[in-house]
């Protein structure tokens, strides 16, 4: 049987990497990457380093282009059920063509594997569907929210609060009435004119890189700069990752 490691990397530097990670790492022989083109190189790049860095026994890094989906589609749930089948396929040909039986290979998740990252739903697929024989564990990693609030210097939530984690698509109408620190993930063009001018915000693009740029501060003064700052790094690098904690005054 073929075992296969789902590790969390971090959300940008080598050294987030836990010992449990580096230990999985160095039992690797082949590492599997879907390509998103010249775009996000730099985030091959990266993955290139840490096996380079970390992998002590001979390795081979097997790449393919990641499958289009639909970034604007009319269903969204179908779109990205369908983009996962095809990732599922995708990595199933290249497991059973690149991991000999016995062998050990590995796919590095930025961040958390467990936190707005499809891997785990990809690797269930393709054990579901049985044509490989195939046993996975998971390797956790510091996310993206973790890395923010350790650039800020922050505590995610109040004392005895909850925080509610979400993805700028679920915020499109307002934030949830009873949340009162709120993370948003995976926002792709933020806009903050429907929110609360009062709020305080905590932004971090890039965390944990040497690109990486933190701002913080009264949502209506901030949220116009940070509309730029984000603008002309994207046109910059080609991309970006960014992550944003908002927390309401005391008392609303």
């Amino acid at each position: 049987m073929r075992k296969l490691r789902i590790i969390g990397i971090g959300a940008g530097n080598p050294e987030h990497l836990t010992l449990q990670a580096v230990r999985a790492l160095e039992q690797v022989e082949a590492v599997f990457v879907l390509d998103k083109g010249e775009v996000k190189a730099d985030l091959l790049r990266l993955r290139r380093e840490i096996c380079e860095r970390f992998i002590t026994r001979p390795f081979h890094f097997v790449e393919a282009q990641d499958p289009e989906r639909d970034r604007n589609p009319q269903d969204y749930a179908a779109a990205v059920e369908a983009w996962h089948t095809a990732r599922a396929i995708l990595y199933e040909t290249l497991i059973d063509r690149e991991l000999g039986e016995g062998g050990c290979g590995a796919i590095l998740v930025w961040g958390d594997p467990a936190l707005y990252d499809s891997t785990l739903r990809i690797v269930d697929r393709i054990v579901a569907r049985g044509r490989l024989a195939l046993d996975y564990d998971v390797i956790p990693g510091i996310s993206s929210v973790q890395a923010l609030a350790a650039s800020h210097r922050i505590a995610l939530n109040r004392i005895g609060g909850p925080v509610h984690i979400t993805t700028g698509r679920a915020i499109a109408d307002g934030l949830p009435p009873d949340a009162e620190s709120i993370v948003v993930m995976l926002d792709g063009d933020p806009r903050f004119d429907h929110l609360d001018p009062e709020l305080t915000i905590y932004w971090g693009a890039y965390l944990g890189t040497p690109n990486e740029i933190v701002l913080s501060g009264r949502l209506g003064s901030i949220a116009s700069e940070i509309r730029h700052v984000r603008a002309e790094a994207r046109s910059r690098h080609g991309w970006i990752m960014d992550t944003y904690l908002l927390r309401k005054p005391d008392g609303r």
